[in-house]
């Protein structure tokens, strides 16, 4: 099956996580990383679309939404655009959902001054690329829906890719964009029938 390639920006999507005992990923561990963590489940349901109803017996809920694209120039987004592979993928079994809270000061700051810590010094674009397209992504925005995380990242790679995802989640942590988080997660997936 040839390889999705992302397909530059996208309309807006309204995405719903709900953990709880349904929903076709299996969660294997979540993690606190800064902050507080949310309630251990079983599995992980991800709804797409308006009018997105959430699990009743859900134990949380998380929303976002997919927007334009905040910190890239051109160059960055034909690089993206090249590389990056869609979801869905049927190699792609394992998964991560990672939503992450930046602090006030982070909020405070202009646009322009964000970019900069964003990759002018933290180069997290220019980090991502290099392990594209075995690690898809999709962003979601939730600040502006009044969630409790600014960002919901949504990732899937292949079970070989393993070692390069949590290389990549290691570099991405140690950057001074990294300093601006005050609450992150981290909840790793398995898709259903895949060990």
């Amino acid at each position: 099956m040839p390889v999705r390639y992302y397909e530059g920006p996208m309309r807006p999507l309204l995405v719903v996580f709900a953990g709880g005992a349904s929903g076709p990923w299996r969660i294997q561990r979540i993690d606190a990383v800064i902050g507080e963590s949310l309630p251990i489940t079983e599995r992980l349901a991800m709804l797409e679309g308006e009018g997105t109803r959430h699990p009743a017996e859900a134990d949380w809920v998380l929303r976002g939404v997919t927007s334009n694209e905040r910190y890239v120039n051109e160059a960055e987004r034909a690089a993206l655009t090249t590389r990056q592979a869609g979801l869905d993928r049927p190699e792609a079994t394992c998964a991560a959902l990672i939503p992450i809270r930046k602090s006030q000061t982070w909020w405070e700051l202009t646009q322009e001054a964000r970019r900069e810590i964003f990759e002018e010094r933290s180069r997290h674009i220019a980090t991502s690329l290099q392990y594209l397209p075995a690690v898809a992504r999709r962003l979601h925005h939730g600040r502006d829906l009044g969630e409790p995380f600014d960002f919901l990242t949504w990732f899937e790679y292949a079970p070989a890719y393993r070692e390069a995802f949590e290389e990549l989640v290691g570099k991405l942590r140690e950057t001074e964009e990294w300093t601006y988080v005050e609450r992150e997660v981290d909840i790793r997936l398995i898709r259903d029938g895949h060990p």
